[in-house]
């Protein structure tokens, strides 16, 4: 056989095992995708949130608390953990932020941190809440203190846990796979090789995410973890990552604005997070806002520390909605 002919061959062989391999992590994709919706499925109601489906839990009577889940979150970040050791005199309300779960991803590129705080303040008008304390995890963090920034007669008081307050300087390794700027490519990888990789890397990722803690043994199922083999679940994980820049530097010169009662609280064994750049910072940044740190523990303390964490929200809601 000629060489031009081996060569024409052996691309055509390259292609077709290329195509079978995008085919094969295709069907798995599909298949894990189909196991979390029957393993995990909404713990919630799907509501019409300014013309976009949101999966909202929505619990308890009287002044309203929200909670904001962080990157590659979910709403069972917080039901299922915290909300047990929560005083009874609030209503409880956690969502799946857009592109999350089981809230409506249309696969657009817009996962600015002041988009997400206007799904905060629409979801607040779907729900007929006039005003409300925001609790933020990590990234929520940040979302709960734009919406602060932004929506400042929304707002009553804002309490952030292991929260996103500054730009990183440099993302830790552990990002380096949803890191995936062309949001074409974001998508086929969503549907390919995204969930095989995710599997492959789930002691690694849980290691650095609840590290030194371990995370509890239902998580899969009862912590939602499952949704995280979504396509667009890992479509949102990515869209967020690559949009943080968009508006935290300009959101960070502004923090001398919130006048409401703010509080944040810190593992500081926390490994995705450092505590003394994203929570010590802001000692002289926000008028007498409070400060917790949790000797030893890390990204998730309402998993490690429930009982201290939902007293320190208790406090900061009870000072947002005093009088």
């Amino acid at each position: 056989m000629p060489p031009g002919e081996i060569a024409l061959t052996a691309i055509a062989v390259a292609l077709v095992g290329a195509s079978l391999w995008i085919l094969f992590n295709r069907k798995k994709t599909s298949r894990m995708a189909q196991l979390a919706l029957t393993l995990a499925p909404p713990a919630g109601d799907i509501i019409d949130v300014a013309g976009r489906r949101f999966h909202v839990l929505d619990k308890g009577e009287g002044p309203a608390i929200i909670f904001v889940h962080g990157l590659g979150g979910n709403l069972r970040h917080f039901d299922v953990p915290l909300w047990p050791h929560m005083p009874g005199n609030y209503r409880m309300i956690a969502f799946d932020r857009r592109g999350y779960g089981y809230s409506q991803q249309d696969w657009g590129n817009d996962g600015r941190i002041v988009t997400h705080a206007g799904d905060v303040v629409a979801l607040m008008d779907a729900l007929g809440i006039e005003k409300a304390v925001l609790v933020g995890h990590s990234m929520g963090g940040a979302i709960a203190l734009a919406a602060a920034l932004d929506h400042p007669g929304r707002v009553a008081g804002l309490a952030l846990l292991s929260p996103l307050t500054h730009l990183l300087g440099r993302m830790p390794p552990e990002f380096g796979p949803i890191d995936i700027p062309n949001r074409f490519l974001r998508r086929f990888i969503a549907h390919t090789f995204a969930v095989p990789k995710i599997i492959r890397m789930t002691d690694q990722t849980l290691d650095f995410v609840f590290g030194p803690q371990q995370p509890p043994q239902d998580y899969a199922v009862g912590g939602g973890a499952l949704v995280g083999v979504l396509p667009s679940h890992f479509y949102a994980t990515s869209t967020d990552s690559v949009s943080i820049g968009q508006d935290l530097a300009q959101l960070e010169t502004r923090y001398g604005e919130i006048g409401i009662p703010t509080g944040i609280l810190f593992g500081t064994a926390d490994r995705v997070l450092d505590y003394r750049v994203q929570g010590e910072a802001m000692v002289d940044r926000i008028k007498g806002i409070e400060l917790e740190f949790l000797d030893g523990v890390g990204h998730m303390p309402q998993y490690a520390e429930p009982q201290r964490v939902a007293a320190f929200i208790g406090r900061i809601a009870k000072r947002a909605f005093a009088g």
